[in-house]
């Protein structure tokens, strides 16, 4: 067993725990000139990254947009997968398998294609929809977040139902029809049995969600080019990447750690209403 587990643990070790080890060894140090054209020095400078991470307001706001980006995206999405996945599990959708993988298709397209070309969508020099694009502006600076809202909806609606309707297809069906014996419709089979027993499911997706919301970079660094309403410090992992890019590698390895140890807390504070949620 431990021979089999050994290319797990090596893999495991080299390309997830060494890197975190690694970010945090550099988020403790700084680097020092003497005077302005001095050389460089890489110095231990302890908490003094995170000091500036929290000072940072930038980073502050970036991270409270992906917060209300993820209050409404998240359940907007999840509420669909559910939707989409009750919908081909109740047997009243005509082509099942077609609608099954076209749902789940725009999971398949690359978050940078995606991304380009809802970018050409909105656009109103290029979009085919122009009688609307040039009415509502999809790309300014107070629409250009749910913009992006959509795009990640768009893509990820139907990796979540798959991984709901999976676990709908595992609910015993003797349930179902003692439920159609004692006169239930499927509505009220649906709302009073497959949703609480996919519940697990629907709490794994949303975890998911949280984790994916805050790591958020590929769609608004894609936008980058297309408006000006997306700057270099628009979420916290274009913070990250923009510092690095200076470069100050240190300063972006503790703004790496500090966003990490958010995501953890955040999940771990989802889980633990959801358990609680499913006790009472």
């Amino acid at each position: 067993m431990a021979v089999l587990l050994l290319p797990f643990v090596v893999l495991f070790l080299l390309f997830y725990l060494v890197p975190i080890g690694y970010a945090i060894h550099q988020s403790f140090f700084k680097v020092r000139r003497e005077g302005t054209f001095g050389r460089p020095e890489t110095v231990f400078g302890g908490f003094e990254q995170y000091v500036r991470v929290f000072e940072n307001e930038a980073f502050r706001e970036s991270v409270g947009r992906v917060l209300l980006f993820g209050v409404v995206q998240v359940p907007v999405m999840l509420g669909l997968a559910l939707l989409f996945a009750l919908l081909l599990d109740s047997g009243l959708l005509p082509l099942k398998r077609f609608f099954r993988l076209a749902y789940f298709a725009p999971y398949a397209v690359p978050g940078v294609i995606a991304a380009i070309i809802w970018g050409f969508l909105y656009s109103p020099s290029l979009s085919p929809f122009s009688w609307v694009t040039e009415r509502v502006p999809f790309m300014s600076g107070s629409l250009v977040l749910w913009s992006l809202a959509n795009v990640t909806t768009w893509m990820f609606t139907g990796y979540n139902m798959l991984i709901i309707y999976a676990a709908l297809k595992a609910v015993p069906q003797e349930l179902y029809e003692a439920a159609r014996l004692d006169g239930a419709g499927n509505i009220r089979i649906a709302l009073s049995i497959k949703v609480p027993m996919v519940r697990p499911a629907l709490v794994l997706t949303g975890v998911f969600s949280i984790i994916g919301t805050l790591q958020l970079f590929t769609e608004p660094q894609v936008f980058r080019s297309l408006t000006t309403a997306v700057t270099g410090s628009y979420t916290p992992n274009l913070v990250v990447f923009s510092t690095s890019v200076i470069p100050n590698f240190n300063l972006a390895a503790a703004f790496s750690v500090v966003l990490a140890l958010a995501t953890f807390a955040l999940s771990f504070t989802f889980l633990r209403i959801a358990q609680r949620g499913s006790s009472l």
